[in-house]
């Protein structure tokens, strides 16, 4: 009587170098997040930070596993940042509009 014996092949483990630093992906994402929600600066601070992660991965000096919560927090921070500036722009418009008509009632 023959007994079926599967072998299960060791896989592998994945390792990191030692000299990679970690991702800040999810900071980055969290800090694009706010910018979109509450606070514009953070969205400046989400791109640049982003901007430079992505570069470090590329260089293969951070680890490449959060280079999509880093791409994610990027857009965040560009979305959020080109959302404030058209803010800032139609608020600028509807002071100098009620400016003007303020002008044109005291004359």
């Amino acid at each position: 009587m023959e007994e079926n014996v599967t072998q299960v092949e060791a896989q592998p483990v994945e390792t990191q170098p030692a000299n990679l630093k970690p991702h800040r992906g999810t900071l980055v994402l969290v800090l694009g997040i706010l910018g979109l929600v509450c606070c514009g600066v953070c969205g400046i601070i989400a791109w640049v930070m982003g901007n430079g992660d992505l570069k470090k991965i590329d260089a293969g000096e951070m680890d490449p596993e959060g280079r999509g919560l880093t791409q994610a927090g990027k857009i965040c921070g560009i979305v959020s940042v080109i959302l404030n500036i058209l803010l800032i722009l139609i608020y600028g418009i509807i002071f100098i509009i009620g400016i003007v008509a303020a002008a044109s009632n005291a004359a």
